[in-house]
């Protein structure tokens, strides 16, 4: 049955791609996100079809959170600082990935709400020792983003075992498609990219172009964010990783996007000493679990990407 899903940053890059998806379903929504990277023309656009009220606050005021939740059956918790930032502001970071996370876990324990979707993220996982990456392999979180959504992970099976919620923890891979900025930090590559290639340049690469990349589509997150509301309480309490099983290296990447802005080029390397890391999910359990696949494959996101996006 529809419910009232309570979506924290659901302003944002995944946010606007999950929120429709939810309205399509009938559910109601109770958009929370401070809006500093938000569009609020679209969110206008949501409030205005009746199912989506919005409140303009911040997951760091616990009271707020709490407040605003009331009367909500589901929880997406999207909100969250990104990897680049919280290197170099490592105490917002904590305020924001960690603190505001139990704020909204809490809350919702207190709620008695019934599911609990987190987006979690693979760099708990570190640098592999092996591919592909499965969810109950080693994991080791290298900046304070990442040691915050592993610790998230862990505050949701706190609040599960005291209360009546459920929790679906979801390791996004490498995210990209319609709506994401510039400026992120696997789109600037791309951005990069495209630009030399329609000035008629190749693209340069360091090293042998040997670092890969779990590239996922934003449509195909969105789904397993919506996809999770259903899982079976049975089923739930766990980690899941989301992303295509493919480790597409930063050399294809070029050749792919080459192929989209349809020149004839060949890449550019740079001979240099490069460390090489590599990333793959195992899929097994979103398969499982959630009943998700990837439909998006990596040349036709690429390709409406450059045609839509990047001028």
């Amino acid at each position: 049955m529809p419910s009232t899903v309570f979506v924290t940053g659901g302003a944002g890059f995944i946010g606007s791609h999950v929120v429709p998806l939810l309205l399509e379903r009938g559910h109601k929504i109770r958009l929370f996100d401070n809006m500093f990277r938000g569009d609020r023309a679209r969110v206008a656009e949501w409030v205005a079809t009746g199912d989506v009220e919005f409140v303009d606050q911040d997951v760091r005021y616990g009271g707020a959170v709490h407040a605003a939740m009331k009367g909500c059956e589901d929880v997406i918790h999207l909100a969250a600082v990104s990897i680049n930032k919280s290197q170099a502001d490592p105490y917002e970071s904590v305020d924001i990935n960690m603190v505001g996370a139990n704020n909204v876990f809490a809350a919702a324990a207190d709620h008695g709400v019934r599911r609990v979707v987190f987006a979690s993220s693979a760099s708990v996982y570190g640098d592999p020792e092996s591919l592909p990456m499965k969810e109950d392999g080693p994991v080791n979180p290298l900046t304070p983003y990442c040691v915050a959504k592993l610790a998230g992970e862990h505050l949701l099976d706190y609040y599960a075992r005291r209360s009546s919620l459920s929790w679906i923890g979801l390791r996004f891979f490498n995210v990209y498609g319609p709506g994401q900025k510039p400026t992120a930090y696997y789109t600037s590559v791309i951005n990069h990219f495209v630009k030399r290639l329609r000035a008629g340049e190749p693209p340069v690469i360091d090293g042998k172009g040997e670092q890969s990349m779990d590239f996922v589509h934003v449509h195909d997150i969105a789904r397993s964010v919506v996809m999770s509301l259903d899982v079976d309480p049975a089923q739930a309490n766990l980690a899941v990783n989301v992303g295509t099983g493919i480790d597409t290296s930063v050399a294809e990447l070029a050749r792919t996007l080459i192929a989209a802005v349809g020149v004839n080029v060949e890449p550019q390397f740079n001979p240099r000493d490069v460390l090489v890391s590599r990333r793959a999910a195992d899929i097994t359990r979103a398969r499982e679990v959630l009943g998700w696949e990837p439909t998006i494959d990596l040349a036709t996101g690429m390709k409406e990407l450059v045609e839509t996006e990047i001028a």
